[in-house]
């Protein structure tokens, strides 16, 4: 429930007590910050937007809110896809896209401190410098940001094997919603003291407080070594594929595409891909051929399950462009139309089974469905293809969509892998979790924002 402000507020109010250009209420400029990518997703019209430069300065804008009881969105770059940073009316969006240093990469002690705006390609690029890598990757790396990641437990490309946000997250500082600053964790790579209030923030998604500094551990550069491409004539033998591999191989990447989305890249950017496959697997070894037998078995994992063709290569930038399709998938498909991203995960032995009932649901619910996914983790993206002018196209995409979740619940998966809750997800969080976990939920926020300003109406 959103709460109702002490009286009719001002943003002139909160403007004076700030920097000046901190607070926007241009309503063109507004209307830029209402939505995340989930378009199809209501939202609220805020009393304006909030631009701070500093802890100091989100200190104040959430100090002045809580006494007027105005509610707060926290948002990073936009990007997310499931209607988390959605304005609310009457509320203040709290953009933290002016937070942007990188404060500090510590060569030695390995890791890294970051403002909440910092874009997850560039914090990449500046630890390559020192020889260092961030690993997680979301397919969105070159524009999301690091607050964002957080929010969301982003994953990605190289979850796989080197995990997601929270695996890399030492410490955090944050503004709790009645103003006060806390510091979780450490820069220690062990730390048991107290609760773990860090994981609790990270996947949060704004509910719980504005986070304004993120330490995160950083690894050694990965070798580039081998980048495999495998096609197949059925999604469902990719999906054996995918099972044979993780049975003897350890890859530091895993990723698929259906027929369709390879089609849609290809005509979105040119690329030479096979258009006439039904699957296309990338996976990578961080061995070279003749260092290890990793690669052999990649490729044995495919050919067992009748592969069309196998392409491997050693070189860094030529498998980078491989991977380019994958990343490309959402961009490409957003041309066909309107569309409705699933982010469901399964336990991956059942893989290739969800592969084969996201099949059904499409053909029972006469949708266009495609499907990608970070298939080594069990977690596939089906996306659901409609058209936002037809009331019935929209309804059956929309069938189609919770139908998935449905079936990812039932055979003892889950709604969400990396995108979060949001406002699109709430429904099927009670089903996934059940009542006692719910209630435990609100319990928690109720500790953490007792007035209940902070991103209100999200996740539950």
């Amino acid at each position: 429930m959103t709460p109702s402000p002490t009286r009719q507020v001002q943003p002139s109010e909160l403007a004076n007590l700030l920097p000046q250009g901190t607070i926007l209420t241009d309503p063109d400029i507004i209307e830029s910050y209402r939505f995340d990518q989930a378009r199809w997703q209501t939202a609220g019209l805020p009393l304006c937007v909030a631009r701070p430069a500093s802890a100091d300065e989100v200190e104040t804008i959430v100090r002045w809110a809580a006494q007027h009881r105005v509610p707060i969105v926290p948002r990073g770059a936009g990007s997310g896809l499931s209607g988390g940073a959605a304005a609310i009316d009457g509320g203040i969006v709290l953009s933290l896209e002016r937070m942007k240093r990188i404060v500090t990469i510590d060569r030695d002690a390995m890791y890294a401190v970051v403002e909440p705006g910092v874009i997850n390609g560039d914090l990449k690029a500046a630890c390559k410098e020192f020889g260092l890598w961030y690993p997680p990757d979301p397919a969105s790396f070159t524009f999301s940001t690091m607050g964002g990641n957080v929010a969301t437990n982003a994953g990605g490309l190289c979850c796989v094997k080197y995990g997601v946000t929270v695996d890399y997250v030492m410490g955090l500082e944050v503004v709790m919603a009645d103003g006060t600053r806390l510091r979780t964790g450490g820069r220690t790579r062990k730390n048991v003291a107290g609760y773990d209030l860090t994981r609790l923030f990270v996947g949060s998604e704004g509910t719980l407080g504005v986070v304004t500094e993120i330490t995160v551990r950083l690894r050694r550069l990965a070798p580039a070594g081998t980048t495999m491409v495998a096609t197949f004539d059925s999604l469902r033998a990719a999906g054996e594929a995918v099972a044979n591999i993780v049975k003897t191989c350890d890859p530091s990447l895993l990723e698929i595409m259906d027929g369709a989305s390879i089609r849609a890249v290809e005509a979105h950017q040119p690329m030479d891909l096979d258009t006439t496959a039904a699957a296309m697997l990338f996976t990578r070894s961080e061995t070279r051929a003749g260092h290890g037998d990793e690669p052999d078995r990649l490729r044995q994992a495919c050919e067992a399950a009748r592969a069309t063709s196998i392409y491997a290569t050693e070189d860094e930038w030529e498998g980078e462009m491989f991977l380019q399709a994958r990343r490309l998938a959402f961009p490409a498909l957003e041309k066909l139309g309107s569309v409705l991203v699933d982010d469901v995960a399964v336990p991956i032995p059942r893989l290739t089974e969800m592969i084969g009932r996201v099949e059904d649901i499409a053909k029972r619910t006469e949708t266009h469905v495609v499907t990608v996914g970070h298939a080594g983790d069990g977690n596939l993206h089906p996306l659901v293809i409609y058209d936002g002018r037809d009331a019935d196209s929209e309804r059956r995409a929309i069938a189609a969509f919770e139908a998935i979740m449905d079936e990812a619940i039932s055979i003892g998966g889950t709604i969400t892998g990396e995108h979060g809750v949001g406002t699109l997800k709430k429904p099927f969080l009670h089903r996934q979790l059940g009542e006692a976990s719910i209630a435990l939920h609100g319990r928690l926020k109720a500790a953490f924002d007792p007035l209940g300003i902070m991103n209100p109406g999200k996740v539950f």
